[in-house]
């Protein structure tokens, strides 16, 4: 059975030290894929001008934040990389090797919470936010023939990411109707497989400019899609809100 691809909302930080319906979904992630033979993670938080690729053998654990919680700064993900894996991806993709990057939070806190025994291989693949949402879904096919050999694609990002609107301190709010407007949208459009849509949601999806004033949280979104393979449909794995708009929703495909 060929791997299917992922999306993942990673939220806050904090989500990893949170009770709430997103971190116990991710919990139970490694349950209900496939264990993966390795792990491309396509985070949000690396952006680059060009694709690349990390290609370090034991990745370290960055804290890419600032004024969190002294406890998300004592975490360590200590997985080991990947670099044949990685070298592999960087002759499908163009992409350039990097010998320095560990796993950004949009890489590891998800890691961490489904696969806690950080034993499986992992690296990174960055976005390039100065691109179109096409060209991520045409870098994502060139991944494609990894699912037949049990890797997993994991983008991480955000459903929706905007960070000027949230409702900072209500995290049980009701979802405001224009975030629920685009939500709906994208779960309509992934579960139809609708290519058109997905790479050109600026102008079909409604509240696309509030949903993500930039489209790096949305971008890994595109390379789970693509490397799903052509003609791919998603199913969803997870809906939910927090903050008032901030959507954690998680999407598989193939």
């Amino acid at each position: 059975m060929s791997m299917p691809t992922i999306f993942v909302s990673h939220g806050a930080p904090t989500l990893i030290l949170s009770d709430v319906p997103a971190r116990r979904f991710l919990a139970g992630l490694g349950r209900q894929i496939p264990r993966p033979t390795g792990i491309v993670a396509v985070s949000a938080h690396w952006d680059t001008d060009v694709p690349a690729v990390s290609v370090v053998r034991r990745p370290d654990t960055i804290h890419d934040f600032y004024g969190f919680p002294e406890a998300l700064y004592e975490l360590r993900y200590d997985a080991p990389g990947a670099p044949a894996l990685a070298e592999k991806v960087a002759k499908l993709t163009g992409a350039a090797h990097d010998h320095h990057r560990g796993l950004d939070h949009g890489a590891w806190v998800p890691a961490m919470l489904g696969w806690p025994e950080a034993d499986i291989p992992i690296f990174q693949l960055s976005v390039q936010p100065n691109a179109s949402p096409a060209h991520h879904i045409a870098l994502g096919r060139k991944l494609a023939p990894l699912r037949e050999e049990g890797v997993l694609v994991m983008g991480s990002g955000s459903a929706i990411h905007n960070l000027r609107t949230l409702m900072r301190g209500a995290e049980d709010a009701e979802p405001e109707p224009w975030a629920k407007a685009f939500d709906d949208w994208l779960a309509d459009t992934v579960e139809s497989g609708d290519e058109e849509a997905l790479a050109d949601y600026r102008s079909r999806a409604p509240y696309a400019r509030e949903a993500h004033p930039t489209d790096e949280h949305f971008l890994p979104l595109h390379v789970a899609y693509g490397a799903a393979g052509k003609g791919a449909k998603g199913r969803t794995l997870h809906r939910s809100f927090t903050l008032g708009n901030l959507s954690m929703a998680a999407y598989a495909f193939g």
